[in-house]
């Protein structure tokens, strides 16, 4: 693909230097429709990276656009805080009878604020409230947002340095796996709890992601996270499943904890949850934890109506017969095989690769290899991240409804870029 030198004098010179996808895909995007995004010169990209997870239908998926657009056409309510709306009663209604009633999940729904780190706030502030303790134990490789108490959770030595302050109660833990199966699963973190002498303040919760995205896509056992569950209830502890990036059907189940078989206290959903890249999140909780008084946790945009439209029409669209579990599933099936490949023919290069349904991460030997892969992939025309502690790992998350022939497209197009950078 023939590049041209974009304009990009104006986000150089007057937008901040904090600024970051940007610098790995140098160009000035103007459209994006499906999988696939274009830029100002019509150069055509194939979507590996869906938002960091905010798009799993895809750009301008037609379904709920058409919804959106006819909404607005009718004047309807656009910002309500939290006021009771047709949009927000579709969408509660919607999403009682298609995800919460058949999997038997009794949660009640809080609509914290826009974003992710909302979610998590206002799950980490319920646990303290409810158990009236203040620590928190977190994972090793944990991400779980950029506001104050998030950080507090979060692993990553760079983003914590961001905050400026003291990061305190939390307390993180060894994720699966982090040991290398040399210790017991949780024999540190329950020693811990037994010793009076250990300086661990008794926790309120435990937060986990059952798949560290950021993190370098940790994939959790089922059986780890049944543990965790059991370590949790019998410490009197809540359970808090981050399920911001691999809620939404991105694993397979709409919730990824589905396969454990676990039900978590409380369970923190945004991203994809509107469908369609608007800002919206959730915060689900078992009724007995309901312990809020009116007002105790507001925010000027906890009721994105638009939100609630897309949102409805993405459950109505996708999640009412059981399908797309079984297409994303078999799209990640797919991407496994090309993994295989990609390990076979660079043995030495690569140093794992680890997924579950559409969300996969190949760990490179040399982390400066999985920059240059991306690099060489968006020169290529598909765009892909990195993640993990030192971006070791390429990082490959394209929506759910991503056809096989555009899987296959862009998988060759991985396997080429890293080729031509190893």
């Amino acid at each position: 693909m023939t590049i041209t030198q974009p304009d990009l004098s104006v986000f150089e010179t007057l937008e901040s230097e904090v600024r970051s996808y940007c610098r790995g895909w140098p160009t000035v995007f103007d459209r994006a429709q499906g999988s696939k995004m274009y830029d100002e010169d019509g150069h055509e990209y194939l979507d590996f990276f869906a938002g960091a997870g905010s798009l799993n239908y895809g750009h301008n998926n037609p379904v709920l656009k058409r919804a959106l657009i006819d909404y607005l056409e009718r004047d309807g309510v656009v910002h309500g805080l939290d006021m009771s709306t047709s949009a927000k009663r579709a969408f509660l209604e919607t999403f009682q009878e298609t995800i919460l009633r058949p999997r038997d999940l009794p949660y009640k729904v809080m609509f914290p604020g826009p974003t992710g780190t909302n979610a998590v706030e206002s799950a980490l502030k319920l646990a303290r409230k409810v158990k009236g303790r203040e620590s928190i134990v977190s994972f090793t490789n944990a991400f779980h947002g950029m506001s104050l108490g998030s950080l507090a959770v979060t692993g990553n030595a760079f983003k914590r340095a961001g905050a400026g302050i003291p990061l305190v109660h939390g307390t993180p833990m060894p994720f699966d796996n982090y040991l290398d199966g040399r210790t017991p699963d949780f024999i540190w973190f329950e020693r811990l709890l037994e010793d009076s002498g250990s300086g661990l303040n008794q926790p309120a919760a435990v937060i986990v992601e059952t798949v560290q995205g950021e993190g370098g896509i940790n994939v959790a056992r089922t059986e780890w996270l049944r543990k965790l569950a059991d370590v949790c209830k019998r410490w009197d502890m809540l359970l808090i499943v981050d399920d911001i990036q691999m809620g939404c059907g991105r694993t397979g189940g709409f919730f990824s904890f589905e396969e454990a078989g676990i039900v978590p206290d409380i369970v923190t959903v945004s991203k994809s949850i509107s469908g369609y890249g608007l800002p919206m999140s959730l915060c689900l909780f078992k009724p007995e934890l309901d312990v809020w008084e009116p007002g105790e946790h507001n925010g000027t945009f906890r009721g994105n109506n638009p939100a609630f439209v897309t949102a409805a029409a993405a459950l109505n669209a996708y999640w009412a017969d059981g399908q797309m579990e079984k297409q994303t599933i078999a799209r990640g099936e797919q991407i496994e095989q090309a993994m295989v490949a990609i390990r076979a023919e660079h043995p030495e290069a690569t140093r794992e690769y680890r997924g579950r349904g559409l969300v996969w991460g190949l760990e490179m030997t040399d982390p400066e290899h999985a920059t240059k892969i991306a690099r060489r992939a968006f020169d290529l025309g598909l765009l892909v991240e990195t993640s993990g502690p030192e971006s070791e790992v390429v990082k490959l998350l394209p929506a759910l409804t991503i056809s096989p022939e555009e899987l296959d497209e862009g998988l060759r197009i991985l396997a080429r870029a890293i080729r031509e950078t190893v």
